[in-house]
């Protein structure tokens, strides 16, 4: 399709992604208590937290809740949620963010330059409690 083809679907952003979690604790750990996302909509009855990242959410749907019961086998080392994804951080302090992430006991690969929906910027990868790859991007170069 031609970039100035008209389609009546328009992608505007991330909504949210939804992660099927074993240790809901360790992961509520990480995303509030690390990467600083709230606490939005908190539904036990059917296992279902939902967390603000900026404008999109994240929803932690533990396996043996009922909704996590209905998606099948728990995450692990041979069948992954994902590939990863990526936080946008504003502003991207690396060594801050390092420092952060140590105090945390999160360890961090280097720092590159990746292509992403803003163009190229520094990202950093890190794994959250459950072997997520969680980007963390900065802006554009």
């Amino acid at each position: 399709m031609h970039p100035e083809a008209r389609s009546a679907i328009r992608v505007r952003g991330l909504d949210h992604l939804v992660l099927r979690v074993v240790d809901l604790d360790a992961m509520l750990a990480f995303y509030v208590g690390v990467l600083g996302c709230q606490v939005e909509l908190r539904r036990d009855e059917i296992g279902l937290v939902q967390l603000r990242a900026g404008s999109a959410m994240i929803d932690l749907v533990p396996v043996d809740g009922k909704l996590g019961r209905m998606g099948g086998a728990a995450p692990g080392a041979e069948g992954r949620n994902l590939d990863h994804f990526c936080l946008r951080l504003e502003p991207f302090d690396e060594a801050a963010i390092r420092t952060h992430l140590a105090a945390h006991g999160v360890a961090a690969g280097p720092t590159e330059s990746r292509y992403g929906a803003e163009g190229e910027g520094p990202s950093i990868y890190l794994q959250d409690p459950e072997h997520n790859t969680v980007e963390l991007k900065g802006p554009p170069a």
